[in-house]
């Protein structure tokens, strides 16, 4: 399980989130944007990790699904940040579409095993 790059790549994206939530907090005084973006990024790697432990393949899938969705809303938020000036990390984003990608890839390969 440790080694799943889906569980790798979204604790890496965890940990810059919150380091960018924190700078952001510190030196442009943004809170509402920043409080969101670190529920939503930090949850995509929590609901990864339930996905592993699973009772069955249906709820597997529907941890993935979850996770896919805060990867959506953490694009989002993402984006506002970065439009709003209040950030000029592109790498970070290019890494949560990355995440997405990997998700939805993921999230099907399941649901073909699934049958």
């Amino acid at each position: 399980m440790s080694d799943s790059p889906l569980i790798i790549k979204s604790k890496a994206f965890a940990l810059e989130i919150i380091k960018l939530c924190n700078e952001t907090k510190k030196e442009k005084h943004e809170s509402v944007l920043t409080n969101q973006l670190i529920r939503s990024g930090t949850s995509i790697g929590a609901n990864i990790r339930e996905a592993f432990f699973a009772h069955s393949k249906p709820d597997f899938i529907a941890k993935l699904q979850i996770a896919l969705k805060e990867c959506s809303e953490s694009e989002y938020w993402l984006e506002l940040l970065t439009e709003a000036g209040y950030s000029d990390n592109t790498a970070i984003l290019e890494q949560c579409k990355e995440l997405k990608r990997l998700l939805i890839a993921s999230i099907n390969t399941a649901k073909k095993n699934k049958q």
